[in-house]
């Protein structure tokens, strides 16, 4: 008996242009499902279909496993934006957070009765389940987490006994269901780290079957050298490696990515796992502290200020900022995202550039005032990408979508990236269907098996018999995103339903209410 003919389907989507997730192409059919799992997919016969629990017709869509975004940092927002409208209205169904060096797990015990962050991956999972989000959160544990867990954020080398206590960290957060270790090793703490360091981790990693994702050291006028850290990371430790935001900053370096690619793909000839992932965009967002020199932020932003407050070292600050302008400092392209309340408050949206016209300073002094009056938490969109480097990245065989965002919904506070609202529909509108950079099925697959793969996330990125129902049907003549760097507050349009576990979260475009997400955790030994 087919499992078909079992009890009624709880879900029947019929008619869909059905794309695996593989990057085959795409087959119109029925997919059944059944307490939250693919039951069925092919076509189900009338007394079947006339029976099933609800049914969605989406004939003129495209169906496909809900989309997996490999590279988010929402679990520092997730808990005040759980409905995750942002997401589902772009189809995305799981978020992978943790990125970067930053997690809000291991921190320093602060004592009893603490919300977080958390001592340990188990205590935000817990909080995380209870806010009930409205898509799946899969975490990774931050390198620079667990050095400010043993180390504060000072600038200095890891004892052995302290490296040996950021290894049972490391331990603990897999034992747990981490699926990965994770670096930011242009950001304080991780900065500060040595090879010798990240290698030590990655091995520890590595033992228990983590992925090793990593934004790089440099990604301006060293990025080849810092690929070729990470790569020597991954030879020394044997450990899966994902190389995060794959880009080059600032025109000099425009084009470097396609040497950084050839590297990836020698590596992976010599039999290293290694892959990456891209936002579509040539605008990246990131603190305004990450275009200082290193040693600035030896203490974190408490030794910062300090430094400022000093007349010599202020000046030495200044000197190292402004030999970057031009390069990977590009006052015009520098926007203010989001500040806290203050002097410079009304200038959210508005360029370094702007500021340093209107103050009559030079566009490096212009930086330092602004992070002085916000006690050095500023963010910023960061305008220093090419075109023809996120097109050749895109089309790299290997490499994932991802939006390293952490807008979860609209509106909000500053003046966000758009790629917090748009980089799913933004890739199969513009970069598919208009452009042709990729097929169709081939961008599904970067968004869905590809990602899922990587961690790796069973029974997701698939639409398979046995698979879990994370589903989304979308239009691929429409989808589309809105959100722009001038007016970043608009959802994606296109995605016409969504389902995640099989329970509908999207309906007709409009979010339901039904937050069906969870912690996901890795199958640990």
């Amino acid at each position: 008996m087919h499992d078909c003919d079992a009890p009624p389907l709880d879900l029947l989507i019929t008619g869909g242009a059905v794309h695996d997730g593989t990057g085959s192409p795409a087959v119109t059919t029925d997919v059944g499902v059944r307490a939250g799992r693919i039951v069925h997919v092919g076509t189900v016969p009338r007394t079947v279909a006339a029976a099933a629990r609800r049914t969605v017709d989406a004939a003129g869509l495209a169906v496909a496993p809900g989309f997996v975004d490999l590279h988010s940092h929402a679990d520092f927002t997730v808990l005040g934006e759980a409905g995750a409208e942002a997401c589902l209205r772009q189809g995305v169904t799981t978020l992978v957070t943790g990125n970067c060096g930053m997690s809000p797990f291991p921190a320093r015990d602060a004592g009893p009765g603490t919300t977080g962050p958390w001592t340990a991956l188990s205590g935000f999972a817990a909080a995380v389940d209870a806010a009930r989000p409205g898509v799946n959160i899969a975490p990774m544990v931050g390198h620079g987490a667990l050095r400010s867990a043993v180390l504060g954020d000072g600038r200095r080398a890891a004892t052995e006994d302290e490296l040996a206590r950021m290894r049972g960290l490391l331990a603990e957060a897999a034992g747990q269901g981490v699926f990965g270790l994770s670096t930011g090793l242009i950001y304080a703490p991780g900065s500060f780290a040595d090879t010798a360091e990240v290698v030590a981790l990655a091995t520890e990693a590595a033992a228990h079957g983590l992925l090793y994702a990593t934004h790089m050291r440099d990604e301006g006028d060293h990025v080849l050298d810092a690929l070729d850290e990470t790569l020597a990371v991954g030879r020394a430790s044997g450990v899966r490696v994902q190389v995060s935001h794959l880009k080059a900053l600032g025109p000099a370096n425009h084009g470097k990515v396609l040497p950084a690619l050839e590297r990836v793909a020698a590596a992976v000839r010599e039999g290293m796992d290694v892959a990456c992932d891209v936002y579509p965009y040539t605008a990246s967002s990131t603190r305004l502290t990450s275009r200082l020199p290193d040693w600035a932020m030896d203490g974190g932003t408490a030794g910062l200020l300090k430094r400022l407050a000093d007349p010599e070292t202020r000046g030495r600050v200044l000197a190292d900022l402004r030999d970057a302008v031009g390069r990977t400092f590009l006052p015009e392209g520098v926007i203010v995202s989001q500040v806290p309340a203050g002097a410079y408050s009304d200038r959210v949206g508005q360029s370094v550039a702007d500021i340093a016209r209107d103050e009559d300073v030079e566009p490096a002094e212009a930086v330092l005032r602004v992070l002085e009056a916000h006690g050095g938490e500023v963010m910023i969109v960061n305008h220093a990408m090419a075109d023809a480097d996120v097109d050749a990245v895109l089309r790299y065989p290997d490499t994932a979508v991802a939006s390293d965002g952490w807008v979860l919904t609209a509106p909000g506070e500053g003046h966000p990236h758009p790629r917090n609202l748009g980089t799913f529909a933004r890739v199969l509108g513009r970069y598919a269907r208009e452009r042709g950079v990729l097929g169709l099925a081939d961008a599904v697959r970067r968004m869905t098996s590809l990602p899922a793969s990587r961690l790796p996330l069973p029974g997701r990125g698939t639409v398979t018999v046995g698979s879990v129902a994370d589903l989304v049907a979308f239009d691929p003549a429409t989808v589309t995103d809105n959100a722009t760097y001038d007016d970043p507050w608009r959802y994606a349009t296109g995605v016409r339903h969504v389902f995640v576990a099989g329970e509908q979260a999207l309906e007709d475009g409009v979010v339901t209410g039904v937050r069906a997400g969870r912690t996901l955790l890795r199958a640990t030994r």
